[in-house]
């Protein structure tokens, strides 16, 4: 009977520490953050950036030609900010 126990209880704390992220975010879930215009103007930039990265680094690896059309309409987008 104690060894159930101890299985049980040893279960418990394993699956607590897979789930830890989800648990937390499902009883306590991340607020909405007010920002001022300057924090959001730097947040969308970091984001432009970050997917300008991304399509540079797909291009990178086989040149232009990796691109899809969308991809390279999107990049052509990003980059007249």
């Amino acid at each position: 009977m104690s060894e159930f126990l101890i299985l049980g209880i040893i279960l418990v704390v394993v699956l607590w520490f897979f789930n830890k992220d989800r648990i937390k975010n499902r009883f306590y879930p991340e607020k909405p953050k007010n920002l001022t215009i300057d924090q959001q103007f730097n947040s969308d930039k970091r984001e432009r950036e970050k997917e300008i990265d991304r399509l540079l680094s797909k291009m990178g690896k086989n040149g232009i030609n990796d691109l899809s059309a969308k991809d390279r309409k999107r990049l052509d987008e990003l980059s007249k900010y």
